[in-house]
């Protein structure tokens, strides 16, 4: 899945560009650098390689910005900040893998600036670092846009409560509850889904490999079937062959009101107390980044 921010780029790693394709640079090496498949480890040693190569600090710093953007990974952008701010101070157009000048690579520079202060809880941070992004690299807006909302989204989230004691049933027209289904472990994660829904029946398989993944680390994985009807949840579960908990919300959808969810699939962490851990769609690499908080040994699954 990638994401709108990374088009211009990708676009320039995949398709060539004049940095890429300059005799003093193996190309081969510089696409490496902007590889979807490359790990955080990998890419800090084709980096190296990089520079023993000749290529300019500049495309470095644009293919790890790249990286931590693909793959939101807040931690990894904060490092590499530093000379990120070093390549745009010293910003050639002719050194960039895809950067139309000094301003659009600095409003992503100030966008990574913003994701740092909201970590931090620095709200005034948060909001300087982005307005500055904007005024930038307003061709990028889509992207600050969403963050705000995201960010906002949180910020509801955090003062949520879901009710684990809430009776709902099961596809089987058994009476259950997410403590019920939650038991001793340590996290419930809920997916909500609807027959309707083309991307939730997509993801079913995804879905059951979570659930045997995450059950080695006391996360309860549950389907959530948003149309309350046990007929229609338990035929799915039949045919995409389920074994998790698969239940059904209750008409007045108590769950997806509060949790203000508009729209399916949707993944939804919980703590054994109530609280949210992690809203948003099953595959945000910020799901991974929940999951690991509840248990430092999970580890993000590899697609086949």
């Amino acid at each position: 899945m990638k994401a709108p921010h990374l088009r211009l780029l990708l676009a320039a790693a995949l398709l060539g560009s004049p940095v890429l394709l300059r005799a003093e640079i193996n190309e081969e090496l510089a696409k490496k650098l902007f590889s979807q498949e490359i790990t955080a480890s990998d890419l800090d040693k084709a980096a190296d390689e990089a520079v023993k190569g000749g290529a300019p600090k500049q495309l470095i710093a644009e293919a790890k910005l790249v990286w931590g953007l693909r793959h939101q990974d807040d931690a990894y952008l904060a490092k590499a900040l530093p000379e990120l701010e070093e390549a745009v101070k010293n910003f050639k157009k002719e050194d960039s893998a895809g950067m139309g000048s000094a301003d659009e690579f600095n409003g992503l520079v100030n966008y990574i600036k913003a994701l740092n202060a909201m970590n931090k809880g620095d709200e005034d941070g948060f909001k300087k670092h982005i307005t500055d992004a904007f005024w930038l690299n307003p061709d990028q807006g889509q992207l600050f846009a969403q963050t705000i909302t995201k960010h906002r989204s949180a910020a509801k989230m955090a003062n949520v409560k879901i009710d684990m004691a809430l009776a709902i049933t099961t596809s089987k027209g058994e009476a259950t509850t997410l403590g019920d289904q939650l038991g001793k472990n340590k996290a419930i994660l809920l997916d909500f889904w609807a027959s309707w829904c083309g991307p939730c029946m997509s993801l079913m398989p995804e879905l059951r490999k979570k659930a045997e993944h995450l059950s080695k680390s006391g996360i309860v994985v549950c389907g959530m079937n948003t149309e309350s009807d046990e007929a229609i949840a338990d035929k799915v579960r039949g045919e995409k062959d389920m074994k998790m908990p698969w239940l059904v919300e209750p008409k007045s959808r108590p769950f997806s009101d509060l949790l203000e969810i508009k729209s399916i699939p949707r993944m939804v962490l919980i703590s054994p107390d109530g609280k949210i851990l992690f809203n948003g769609h099953p595959q945000e690499p910020g799901l991974w980044a929940a999951l690991k908080k509840v248990d430092g040994a999970i580890e993000m699954m590899t697609e086949e």
